[in-house]
């Protein structure tokens, strides 16, 4: 048995893990910061739209402040997961990555404790927005609070792991916010978050279609409001987000193995 082989994966990568958890959680302008600016956007723009927006075949019609509390929640585990994964190029930088890699460890530890350790923290971030779910009318069972959990978790999990592939080949906070913007933005708007897919464009339409995260949205929607008429069923939702989260994380564990 080799060396990296008798150290283990799942040591290190708790090791990681509570390094992530005990990191975040020291900078408190950080939890305000991805709770608050997706709690803003909820009121305003749910505010804005107010009984204008009705939802397809929701019975009762929802209005937008009901419609875009799924997205929301998915935009905190987006920035939660998407931001944690900064501290990739902060190690870098501060040589810590560099004694990491040197250590007799697997490669996936590293990988499977930062990937983790952001999940972990979105989902908790996320699911704290659920204290706001009765003023929208969300009443909750043990089964549906593990579902959402569940959901919440599985899309954390796949965009943290897109997040960890993205840091990983930066150099700088710059490039990293640049390549955020430009492409993982435009997927949570594409995502049914902001408007729902019937009656959007046939083009825009393919693209949301397309969209992982799309499912997660639509997930996470349906066990929230399971009277709420959905484009897709439920298992096939979940399945599709299951099959993203292990390919973007092989993604990430290759990238991650054959950087030197």
């Amino acid at each position: 048995m080799n060396e990296q082989a008798q150290t283990g994966i799942l040591l290190p990568a708790y090791t990681l893990w509570s390094r992530e958890m005990v990191r975040f959680y020291r900078q408190r302008t950080r939890v305000v910061g991805v709770v608050a600016s997706p709690l803003l956007f909820w009121l305003l723009l749910g505010g804005g739209f107010g009984n204008s927006f009705r939802a397809h075949g929701a019975e009762p019609p929802q209005n937008y402040l009901e419609y875009f509390f799924p997205g929301t929640m998915i935009m905190i585990v987006l920035f939660t997961s998407i931001f944690t994964m900064m501290s990739v190029i902060e190690d870098r930088r501060e040589g810590f990555l560099l004694s990491v890699m040197a250590a007799p460890i697997h490669r996936a530890s590293v990988v499977l404790g930062k990937v983790l350790g952001g999940t972990t923290l979105s989902a908790v971030q996320g699911l704290l927005f659920l204290a706001l779910a009765p003023f929208v009318g969300v009443k909750f069972g043990l089964t549906q609070l593990l579902l959402v959990a569940a959901i919440v978790f599985l899309t954390g999990f796949a965009l943290t792991a897109v997040g960890f592939a993205v840091a990983w080949s930066m150099d700088s906070a710059q490039a990293f916010h640049g390549v955020i913007n430009l492409f993982l933005i435009p997927l949570w708007m594409l995502s049914g978050a902001l408007f729902p897919l019937t009656g959007a464009q046939g083009w825009v339409r393919m693209l949301m279609q397309a969209n992982p995260l799309t499912y997660g949205v639509e997930a996470l929607r349906v066990a929230l409001f399971p009277a709420m008429h959905s484009e897709f069923v439920l298992g096939t939702s979940l399945t599709v987000l299951g099959v993203f989260c292990a390919l973007v994380f092989t993604v990430a564990y290759w990238i991650a193995n054959r950087r030197q």
